[in-house]
């Protein structure tokens, strides 16, 4: 493997991370094609397609892939990254990182909203590079530890994602703390057992916004109601997060795909500062029914 000399230290080590994982760890494309490729989501082409960085509000930076939306937070004390995107695509989320004037070597705190490999198929080898800790919701805690195998969708024998291990259990209403930043941990199950939200306040200039990172209860195609044994709580799971969703108060709103909140309908690439681009209530409350509504349409067919 061949690195470019002028290439900083930081990322030399990711990309030689990147390859000695690649070397002992199955590839999930090609089992993906096997498993899940029906519906074509190892092949959306914008979940890998870069996009540049941004600072949304205050200390809230978008760092992401034109898709897969990934989140980074500054702190006095270190940094905090909210999903990993691909594995593919970590060495794009240092480079967003880094270019927006961060060491990405000072992430301290990794979270996600869900654990399927289109969000955390770069924890594993952040987390080794970083020494950051891992806090994922407790009810993803054995899929993020296994590769996904026991993920009740899409497990089976093969790892999905590289496995990591969680450096602490997270539960509703939980208060993540680093430096003066608080971020309380909302439990949205939807479509995974520990998917969950992120609830905090950021300071842009005299201006102060509650920001909510939500995790939106999207009914995969390939669930069936009818066969819930390895999830038996899955109709209660999703009813409980449309509910408790819709009470939510904020005042600017995002998702883990950009696609879900309108990201580039709201801001084309390279436009100036404006946190108030995303003060979308109606959206959010439309986005939320709709889903519901096809939630409502599953338990029909019944």
């Amino acid at each position: 493997m061949k690195i470019d000399p002028n290439v900083s230290f930081h990322k030399k080590r990711i990309y030689l991370l990147l390859f000695i994982s690649c070397l002992f760890i199955p590839s999930f494309q090609s089992f993906a094609q096997q498993k899940v490729s029906t519906d074509g989501i190892v092949k959306d082409p914008a979940w890998s397609k870069p996009y540049k960085p941004f600072r949304i509000a205050g200390n809230l930076y978008y760092v992401g892939t034109y898709d897969l939306a990934c989140y980074l937070i500054k702190t006095k004390k270190g940094l905090i990254l909210i999903n990993t995107g691909l594995k593919e695509t970590v060495s794009t989320i240092v480079s967003n990182v880094e270019s927006l004037g961060f060491e990405f070597s000072n992430v301290k705190i990794l979270l996600t909203s869900q654990a399927r490999f289109d969000h955390v198929g770069g924890m594993d080898i952040i987390k080794k590079f970083t020494g950051a800790r891992l806090m994922v919701d407790s009810a993803d805690a054995q899929v993020m530890a296994d590769g996904g195998k026991s993920d009740y969708l899409y497990g089976g024998a093969v790892s999905l994602f590289d496995p990591v291990q969680p450096d602490k259990l997270l539960h509703d209403k939980d208060v993540i703390k680093l430096g003066k930043m608080r971020i309380t941990v909302l439990h949205t199950p939807g479509p995974t057992m520990g998917a969950c939200s992120y609830l905090f306040d950021v300071k842009a200039k005299k201006h102060r916004y509650k920001v909510l990172i939500a995790n939106m209860p999207v009914v995969p195609p390939e669930v069936n109601f009818a066969n819930t044994k390895k999830y038996p709580d899955i109709i209660k799971d999703f009813g409980y997060s449309y509910k408790e969703m819709r009470q939510l108060k904020f005042d600017l709103w995002f998702a883990a795909h950009a696609s879900q909140f309108g990201l580039h309908e709201k801001r084309e690439e390279g436009n100036s500062y404006n946190p108030d681009a995303f003060a979308d209530k109606p959206g959010y409350d439309k986005l939320l029914n709709d889903l519901q509504d096809e939630y409502i349409k599953k338990l029909n067919m019944l």
